[in-house]
């Protein structure tokens, strides 16, 4: 069984391939599984820069396969100054917590939506370096969801934003998709299973 360092300290994130790839023989590893801690500056310009600021950290400390991640976030109708980007979880110099961000987002929908939703996109960075140190990058978006300003009952640690998103194709928040849904939907992330596996 191979093993794969995922760059990240939140856990729900560091489970986010696993199944796919431990189906091609991968075992995942979280920052914390192996008791690492590391304060990265991500100061790239963009989701693939980020992820290869956090891989790089991370490979140099442990010399095995990893693999970072960064995302971008776009709100249709938010002002650009108001624009998440980069910075998801950060506002004005400071990290929000799940219910912070909640609370923020929410008011966003509110101020800047139409009827109470606002459509998305995340568009997506992955960096991978290989037990040689070769460095492979991936990008992917998701523009099939809205948010909305009202809030799921449920919620999704470290994916806060999850309890206000719905998929556009059957009008349901994220937190609440069955597998019936996401098979209704084609949601799946197969190719960036790929993507990592052939690049291991």
């Amino acid at each position: 069984m191979k093993k794969l360092l995922f760059a990240t300290g939140n856990q729900s994130k560091a489970t986010r391939f696993s199944k796919g790839l431990l189906e091609k023989g991968i075992e995942v590893l979280s920052l914390k599984d192996l008791g690492i801690h590391l304060d990265i500056k991500e100061d790239g310009t963009d989701a693939i820069e980020n992820a290869l600021i956090k891989a790089r950290a991370c490979y140099e400390k442990e010399h095995m396969p990893v693999i970072g991640m960064d995302d971008t976030l776009y709100m249709e109708g938010v002002p650009s100054d108001k624009q998440p980007g980069l910075y998801v979880r950060r506002v004005n110099g400071k990290t929000l917590s799940d219910e912070e961000m909640l609370d923020y987002y929410t008011q966003l929908v509110k101020e800047y939506g139409i009827d109470g939703k606002a459509n998305c996109k995340w568009i997506y960075g992955l960096a991978l370096i290989n037990e040689k140190g070769e460095e492979s990058t991936y990008t992917w978006d998701k523009d099939n969801f809205y948010m909305v300003d009202t809030k799921s009952l449920k919620m999704n640690p470290g994916y806060p934003l999850n309890s206000i998103s719905k998929y556009k194709k059957i009008d349901k928040y994220f937190t609440d998709v069955t597998e019936e849904d996401m098979d209704l939907i084609k949601v799946n992330e197969d190719d960036v299973v790929d993507f990592i596996a052939s690049h291991m």
